[in-house]
């Protein structure tokens, strides 16, 4: 949930990186016929490590349990290219369903899914540090062992550290919307993306999207039904007014297994509509 910590961030600065950003980072090609990013243009906006004086005492005392400490690439966020791929009987000591949720901001959902499915395990995906340390701090609160975060891109690091069919499902709710029309590229969502979530989901898989502004909602129902590795079991369902397809639809109910965050009641407050998509793996 990359948005939610977006939010927290003071917007003057906020304002800054994304313009420094966009005026720095190269033009790239979306992936690689092995589904792998070509270049480091990156889907989130960068910013500060530095946590709080009991985040860190969190960090110190239990992000060896729950952080997973991968070889490094390029960039804080960025995996070796040579990273040999999780072994997730190695981490969890057993053989069980896993779950994957790219940008697990503060960790509401992923330590609320630990808790209700103690025979599934969770890893999550996050570049901002101290939505990673807490985290770890409601997992430790919870008390849940079946839940591991990696600090890293998952655009870049997914492929790399996944094996292929290795996933039950995989989650990407409220990934930063990008705007502004000329950065709309920089979207998290495209079809090089969706091509290696395809890859590492297991036939039948699903992928869980959800977002609050309406035009990355189309173009997320636009990407799962133009991909030839995925189909949209809600296709023609819930057509929406402001589609520029009007009477297409293709949007789910709210899933249940969403939690709702103080982020997104925030969003309805503001008048914003949030929307569910749901990415079926084909055979």
């Amino acid at each position: 949930m990359s948005e939610e910590i977006s939010d927290r961030e003071d917007a003057t600065a906020d304002l800054a990186s994304v313009e420094e950003i966009a005026n720095s980072d190269t033009e790239f090609d979306l992936s690689s016929p092995e589904g792998r990013y070509l270049a480091r243009s990156k889907s989130f906006v960068s910013r500060a490590r530095q946590l709080s004086d009991s985040l860190q005492h969190t960090w110190d005392a239990h992000a060896g349990e729950y952080v997973l400490e991968v070889p490094a690439g390029a960039g804080y966020t960025a995996v070796a290219e040579d990273a040999k791929p999780l072994s997730f009987k190695r981490i969890f000591d057993r053989n069980s369903v896993v779950r994957l949720e790219i940008g697990t901001g503060n960790g509401d959902q992923i330590v609320s899914a630990a808790v209700s499915h103690p025979d599934r395990d969770y890893i999550g995906f996050e570049v901002y540090r101290p939505g990673v340390a807490q985290t770890v701090s409601k997992a430790v609160k919870a008390g849940v062992a079946n839940l591991r975060i990696i600090e890293a891109d998952a655009a870049q690091a997914l492929p790399i550290l996944f094996p292929e069919g290795s996933l039950d499902e995989v989650w990407t709710f409220f990934p930063d919307p990008w705007r502004k029309t000329k950065h709309h590229k920089r979207r998290l969502v495209q079809a090089g993306f969706a091509q290696t979530v395809a890859r590492v989901l297991r036939p039948g898989g699903v992928w869980r999207l959800a977002t609050d502004w309406s035009d990355y909602a189309f173009q997320m129902r636009d990407v799962i039904e133009s991909s030839p590795y995925f189909e949209n079991p809600y296709a023609g369902v819930n057509p929406h007014e402001e589609d520029p397809d009007p009477g297409r639809g293709g949007f789910a109910p709210r899933w249940d297994g969403r939690v709702m965050t103080k982020f997104e009641r925030r969003a309805i407050d503001a008048g914003r509509e949030v929307f569910d998509l749901v990415a079926q793996r084909l055979s």
